[in-house]
């Protein structure tokens, strides 16, 4: 099998709905992901389709997202969901590029996998980027609103909220400042929050429970690219050490190990595509129970196939071997220790 490319995109879910397993499982092995431990992060982008979601995640993290050619029209570039690592940051980053919303090759009463992709990206990512037209702010029937509709919809289908750091990016940026654009686009999330159908858990429960909420601004890339670069350059540095107190997902909860992500990301599209509230507490004692079965497996496996207990077993065979108490518990202690 070939070695892939750091930043090389995999295909994490087909426009079909299919997980591609072995894809993810390629994907972990070259990025060294199961080292991590919980030093990792997932970011994903969502909004309108021909928005400039591929082109801005490749100029942040040094991606190679397929993007939309302006000349060819503006037709739908990214099918399904895309994964890639983000270059030269730290922690591991792991990006995912979502299918546009509101794109004309889906129609307009097939929202299903819109749905099902958003409470994906949100049940799996720290931050969610939120691409979104300058223009569209304070507009009541902007693409942006039945996306945050759905994201804050589906969001009440997890039993337990992640605290995902939302990241509103503003693109094409007018003259109009950001400091004025800003309150509008909080009290149109405000309101949206506050009239979507709750389960009475969650009647009262504000905003802030389930996110974290950001705002930053671009210019445009087709006319002002120098300007742009400079403001993706500085958004960039928002990722390093972004799970470190402080940090831009600093605050997140219930974090799966690295090592069991992408079993638990399997799982977890399983279960939305079964159309079954996800009940995150449960599903992470399901992963760890997995994960625990894999990793004592995996440990005994090594245990029988290492030299020096292959030759203490032959040894014993012929009577009382010399110091076999200490040598057997170096070479269990090596095991477990692993």
């Amino acid at each position: 099998m070939e070695q892939l490319d750091e930043c090389c995109s995999t295909q994490l879910i087909d426009g079909d709905g299919s997980f591609n397993v072995e894809g993810l499982a390629t994907f972990s092995k070259a990025v060294k992901l199961a080292e991590c431990g919980l030093s990792y992060a997932v970011v994903s982008i969502m909004g309108p389709q021909s928005s400039g979601k591929s082109t801005l995640l490749n100029h942040l993290f040094r991606t190679n997202f397929r993007e939309m050619d302006a000349f060819r029209g503006r037709s739908q570039t990214t099918k399904g969901i895309w994964m890639a690592k983000c270059a030269e940051i730290e922690p591991c980053t792991l990006v995912m590029d979502l299918e546009g919303t509101d794109g004309r090759e889906r129609g307009e009463d097939d929202t299903a996998f819109e749905k099902q992709s958003a409470l994906f990206a949100l049940a799996v990512s720290d931050i969610v980027l939120i691409n979104m037209w300058c223009h569209d702010i304070g507009r009541e029937q902007a693409a942006n609103k039945p996306l945050l509709k759905t994201v804050f919809q589906v969001m009440m289908r997890l039993f337990s909220p992640r605290k995902t750091t939302l990241l509103f990016v503003i693109r094409d940026k007018s003259k109009t400042p950001l400091e004025n654009l800003e309150p509008i686009l909080r009290e149109d999330i405000q309101k949206i929050w506050d009239n979507v159908p709750k389960p009475q858990a969650h009647k009262d429960t504000p905003l802030s429970e389930f996110f974290n909420v950001e705002v930053t601004a671009l210019n445009s890339y087709e006319e002002k690219e120098e300007l742009f670069k400079e403001q993706v350059a500085a958004l960039r540095q928002r990722f390093y050490h972004s799970i470190a107190p402080g940090g831009l997902a600093g605050d997140r909860r219930a974090v799966v190990p690295a090592s069991g992500f992408s079993f638990s990301a399997q799982q977890i599209w399983k279960i939305i595509k079964e159309n079954r509230d996800l009940d995150l507490p449960a599903h992470k004692v399901m992963v760890a129970t997995v994960r625990c079965e894999e990793i004592a497996n995996e440990k005994f496996a090594q245990l029988v196939e290492n030299e020096e207990w292959c030759e203490l077993e032959e040894a014993v065979q012929s009577g009382p071997v010399s110091g076999f108490g200490k040598k057997l518990s170096l070479i269990l202690e090596e095991c477990l220790s692993q």
